[in-house]
C-alpha cells in the first residue's frame, strides 16, 4: 500500500470489480484491496467498504460486513460507510432494494450512481452530487482532474 497512513481513509473491496479504484481516483485514500486493513500496522483506520448493486455484490458486502461485526477484522477500524456503486443504468429489481435496506440496519449506507464513464475507462465530463457528499464524509475535496 503506498502511501498509507492510519490517518487516511481505506478503501475496502467487498469484492473484485466494486469500483475502489475509480473512487479513489476521484476522492483519494488508499486502495486496500479485498482485505480489511490493520491499524496497529500503520495503515488505514478510518475504512469505507465498497460493493456493486448487483446480487452478488451484496452478498459480498454482507458477508465482509459479517466479518467485521463478528471481530474477523482488526481491531481499531471505523467503518465511515458501505458504498454501493451502480452495477447497471436504470432502477434496482425490488429484490436488491431489499437487500439494501437489510445492509442498512447494520452500516451507514451511500449509493453512487451508474457513471458510464466509468465503464469505458474514460474521465465523466461531471459527477454526481452523491461523490461531493461522500468526499464530505470522507473528508477529502474531488480531484480537479475528474470532471468536477
Amino acid at each position: 500500500m503506498r502511501g498509507r497512513s492510519r490517518d487516511e481513509v481505506g478503501w475496502v473491496m467487498a469484492h473484485g470489480g466494486a469500483g475502489v479504484t475509480s473512487l479513489v481516483e476521484v476522492l483519494g485514500g488508499t486502495d486496500v484491496g479485498v482485505r480489511w486493513p490493520d491499524p496497529a500496522r500503520g495503515e488505514p483506520r478510518r475504512v469505507v467498504l465498497v460493493g456493486r448493486t448487483s446480487a452478488r455484490g451484496l452478498r459480498s458486502v454482507s458477508q465482509a460486513l459479517g466479518a467485521l461485526h463478528d471481530g474477523r477484522a482488526p481491531q481499531g477500524l471505523d467503518l465511515l460507510a458501505v458504498v454501493l456503486v451502480a452495477d447497471a443504468p436504470g432502477r434496482l429489481p425490488l429484490a436488491l432494494l431489499r437487500r439494501i435496506r437489510v445492509l442498512r440496519s447494520a452500516a451507514p449506507v451511500r449509493r453512487v450512481p451508474w457513471i458510464p464513464a466509468w465503464r469505458t475507462g474514460t474521465t465523466p465530463k461531471t459527477l454526481p452530487r452523491q461523490l461531493d457528499r461522500l468526499a464530505e464524509l470522507v473528508g477529502t475535496e474531488r480531484h480537479t482532474g475528474a470532471g468536477s
